[in-house]
């Protein structure tokens, strides 16, 4: 992947019928950063994890569960699912978005 180049995040990663995909754009030992393309009905069931999440919504209508609560995340808008919180991802039509892991210290 080109560094210095713009890079439509949406069109990098691709739907597929009934399934979830995801691509990693930046692994590093502080976080990563992850695209996922839903197709509609699709979903990440309900777990934790040891650091912060930033989810940004790219493309369609995603539901994300965090404590129990649900969020409806419109194109161009974000959350932050806090570290050792439960959450999910539901799609609710087909669903783009971007996820940004920062690892604790």
């Amino acid at each position: 992947m080109d560094t210095q180049e713009a890079i439509n995040a949406g069109a990098s990663v691709a739907y597929a019928p009934g399934a979830v995909v995801s691509k990693t754009i930046i692994n590093k030992k502080v976080g990563t950063v992850t695209l996922f393309a839903f197709d509609k009905g699709q979903k990440l069931s309900e777990h934790t994890a040891p650091f912060d999440a930033l989810v940004y919504n790219l493309d369609g209508t995603g539901e994300i569960t965090i404590a129990g609560k649900q969020h409806a995340l419109k194109p161009g808008e974000y959350i932050i699912m806090p570290a050792n919180i439960p959450h999910a991802v539901n799609a609710v039509e087909q669903f783009k978005m971007m996820l940004v892991m920062i690892r604790g210290e």
